[in-house]
């Protein structure tokens, strides 16, 4: 009577125990497999974008953080302190938070987020009257990435 608890309690013990944290395979893919002939690196995108504001690209780079699974929002590292928000263009792709970290090759569109100027008129002014000049010259522009498919490096 004693032994049938104790065998389901070691049985159970032993599935907890042998449930491991999986690791994100090489080659795995997130919607449409990327064109890997031509891929630029991610700390390189802008200047290789020079003065044009979208275009059609494959870049391979470290995810810094995956800030929301559902419709796969991740942030992907463009050196120098400067981050290429992405997300996938279909919404229904969800990916792991173990992709954090990782490096991978992503094919989609990337874009410059143009940001106010502080000399615009919808800047407005403080409360002295006086303009405020914080924002500086590498915080105008930020760089989104919407992504078709993505394969883990």
């Amino acid at each position: 009577m004693k032994a049938l608890p104790l065998t389901f309690g070691l049985l159970f013990s032993l599935s907890v125990f042998a449930q491991k944290h999986k690791a994100l395979p090489h080659g795995m893919i997130y919607g449409a497999k990327p064109d890997t002939t031509t891929t630029q690196q991610a700390t390189k995108l802008e200047a290789f974008m020079g003065i044009k504001t979208r275009i059609s690209t494959t870049v391979k780079g470290r995810v810094l953080n995956v800030t929301k699974q559902k419709g796969g929002w991740f942030t992907i590292d463009a050196g120098n302190g400067k981050v290429i928000a992405a997300h996938f263009k279909n919404y229904d792709v969800t990916i792991p938070r173990a992709l954090k970290g990782k490096y991978i090759i992503a094919e989609g569109v990337a874009a410059k987020q143009f940001i106010a100027d502080d000399m615009q008129h919808l800047a407005g002014d403080t409360a002295i009257g006086k303009k405020q000049h914080s924002v500086n010259a590498d915080a105008k522009h930020k760089l989104t990435f919407e992504v078709k498919g993505l394969m883990v490096q």
